[in-house]
């Protein structure tokens, strides 16, 4: 009888036990992701943190140590210096410029190749390679493409349709991985109208784009949402640049 008691006296204090325990803080950033964030390597970034949330984008990423990922199209290196130290010494971060952007953005991609040569960032390397040719050594966990998905259908980049990036990058990513667009909003509904006027996509025809390759929609980030972003100018107008509503979709590969 008293063996039944103590058991019964014990079963009703083990949700108390897990109440006590303190609860995980909502949105808690990775402990990779903050260490990437504090970088003694990017103080030049830190400036720019807020305004762009890398830490928040990387976390909603959810890049780990040891994975393999892609930054497409790495612009002037933000995110790509960030990826270097969240998958540390044991992960590789393939900096991917097309061919036809490259030739837009040289600067851009001579600091592409000074940064992969610095010893802190032995872990980053440079593949220039036609637009409409995506491919990576092998396959990766994640690739990432900040306001650039909406560049492919260009003239400059040879009107590449979407849907051959999309597939491509399902083919090299390992399943489950994931397929991260972070781009400007245009007006709902207007598709792909404005890409080469105003820079900006209707990320409805994004979705059903990524979706129609085989992937997965697997969440969206609201931090780099702008409510007082009209969409119907270029995103280089002073009256919005930096601060356009922008959203971040993840894709999921099925494994």
């Amino acid at each position: 009888m008293r063996t039944t008691v103590l058991a019964a006296l014990i079963v009703l204090a083990l949700p108390l036990a897990a109440a006590a325990q303190p609860p995980k803080p909502a949105g808690a950033m990775p402990a990779n992701v903050a260490a990437a964030v504090a970088d003694p390597a990017r103080k030049a970034d830190a400036a720019n943190d807020a305004r762009r949330k890398g830490g928040e984008l990387l976390a909603f990423a959810e890049v780990k140590p040891g994975q393999s990922v892609v930054d497409l199209i790495p612009g002037g290196g933000y995110f790509t210096r960030l990826f270097s130290a969240a998958v540390g010494d044991g992960g590789h971060v393939y900096d991917v410029w097309p061919n036809e952007y490259a030739q837009e953005a040289d600067s851009d991609v001579k600091a592409s190749n000074a940064l992969a040569a610095q010893p802190h960032y032995k872990n980053v390397s440079v593949l220039l390679q036609p637009g409409n040719q995506f491919s990576v050594p092998k396959p990766v966990d994640m690739v990432f493409t900040s306001q650039n998905y909406h560049d492919y259908p260009d003239k400059f980049m040879g009107k590449i349709d979407p849907a051959v990036l999309n597939k491509q990058v399902f083919d090299a990513l390992k399943p489950g991985g994931l397929f991260v667009i972070v781009d400007h909003v245009a007006e709902a509904g207007s598709g792909m109208r404005d890409t080469d006027t105003l820079h900006r996509i209707d990320p409805a025809i994004v979705k059903k784009q990524v979706e129609a390759a085989g992937f997965v929609f697997d969440g969206e980030s609201n931090v780099l949402r702008n409510p007082a972003d009209p969409h119907d100018i270029k995103v280089f107008d002073k009256a919005i640049r930096g601060h356009t509503d922008q959203f971040a979709y993840r894709f999921r590969k099925p494994g």
